[in-house]
């Protein structure tokens, strides 16, 4: 199990703040071999969910309120670290994400951008694809929306 964490970016120490940038770095620009702007002035507004094991943050989601992203509350920047990913924290760190949507923004209304590749896991969790696919950094991407409520 995660040791998960919620904060806001002030919240954030810089050593955190540094290994979530890390994070992401080493994940969408490194492995997907990606190359784009991934810091975009938007962790300013976001919750930042962190996932740790053995004090290593491996998991990583940041969420908007409805019209800080999308028109809904989103979850975005999903992430857990390729060694860790055997043991399915990506469930763990998104069952955080969707609880700390519904209990710091009373939504249960949730857009998300996400990887074609994992639409299966994102349906697992209750997400519903919606629309077409569509290149966003060259890599296939689908919205998908979750309704449900706990």
């Amino acid at each position: 199990m995660l040791d998960i964490q919620v904060k806001s970016f002030n919240q954030l120490s810089k050593l955190e703040l540094y290994d979530i940038l890390h994070l992401r770095s080493e994940v969408f620009v490194v492995e997907q071999d990606c190359v784009y702007q991934d810091i975009d002035y938007k962790d300013q507004k976001a919750l930042h969910v962190l996932g740790f094991k053995d004090h290593k943050l491996i998991a990583y989601t940041r969420l908007f309120k409805p019209g800080d992203y999308f028109n809904e509350a989103s979850i975005g920047r999903v992430v857990v670290a390729k060694a860790y990913r055997q043991f399915k924290y990506g469930y763990d760190i998104m069952n955080a994400s969707i609880e700390a949507v519904e209990k710091n923004y009373n939504q249960n209304n949730i857009r998300i951008s996400a990887q074609c590749y994992l639409k299966d896991f994102y349906k697992k969790l209750g997400f519903i694809p919606v629309g077409e696919e569509y290149l966003e950094d060259n890599i296939p991407h689908i919205n998908m929306i979750y309704t449900q409520s706990h």
